[in-house]
């Protein structure tokens, strides 16, 4: 287990930039490392990633410097253990909608006395074999991982007020096109009744306290987002390959 920068980073107020990304390839991990990114989101929900595919991906975070977090599929204890066991510092669940699901999303995160994560020989414990006691473990790992909800529709909103109350979480991340599709918006989030919703999520979840994350398409949205208030702003690995690709056949 390595200590979590990001999340040193984030309790003293710096923004943090990374990617999500759905490339199972770790050779990209390593890649946008080397290239300054602060985390690399494991996207595992809109992929075909596997838990024997993540380790490799990790590895190549923490060779190139980037902390490896990942977005699971499911709010399921058991399949979110094999992500932390493998050694993801961090994991962003996507379809909460209560603080009940916050709480369960904390728990399966956790070690005991905070949660109920099970403890064995596994890779991010360095197998019960390094130079950390059980306990001096258990306490580290509890202060380094990330807990980060998203919000992604209408029902998490109405709730966020009270989902924000739940000990262990870091932050929450707006999911804008899936937020802006519950509101009947199919086309984009660049509607004015989005854009209200979104400022009514930042406003409630930096009130708590908490940091706000989403995604931007390019420096001059995260900068936006940045002056707005968000500590965690990423774009993904597709985004950016069109983008740099389209500027340099551009000139």
């Amino acid at each position: 287990m390595k200590e979590n920068i990001i999340k040193k980073k984030i309790a003293e107020k710096q923004p943090v930039f990374g990617v999500i990304s759905n490339v199972l390839d770790p050779t990209v991990a390593e890649i946008l490392g080397f290239a300054g990114h602060d985390f690399f989101m494991i996207d595992g929900e809109h992929s075909q990633v596997s838990t024997s595919d993540i380790i490799n991906i990790i590895r190549a975070c923490e060779i190139s410097g980037t902390t490896p977090l990942a977005r699971v599929r499911s709010n399921d204890a058991k399949l979110i253990l094999q992500y932390l066991d493998a050694g993801v510092m961090g994991i962003m669940m996507p379809g909460i909608q209560t603080a009940k699901e916050v709480e369960h999303l904390v728990k399966a995160v956790k070690y005991p006395p905070v949660g109920e994560r099970g403890l064995g020989p596994v890779r991010a414990a360095d197998y019960l074999l390094g130079k950390m006691n059980q306990l001096t473990y258990v306490n580290f790992a509890n202060a380094n991982t990330l807990v980060l909800p998203q919000v992604e529709d209408m029902e998490a909103v109405k709730n966020l007020p009270e989902m924000v109350k739940v000990a262990g979480v870091d932050g929450f991340i707006i999911g804008p096109r899936d937020l802006a599709m519950s509101m009947g918006f199919y086309d984009s989030p660049a509607h004015d009744e989005v854009k209200k919703v979104i400022d009514q999520i930042f406003e409630i979840v930096l009130n708590a306290g908490l940091m706000v994350g989403t995604v931007a398409g390019n420096a001059e949205q995260a900068k936006a987002l940045i002056d707005k208030g968000a500590g965690f702003v990423m774009n993904s690995v597709a985004g950016l390959l069109s983008s740099a690709s389209a500027a340099f056949l551009k000139k």
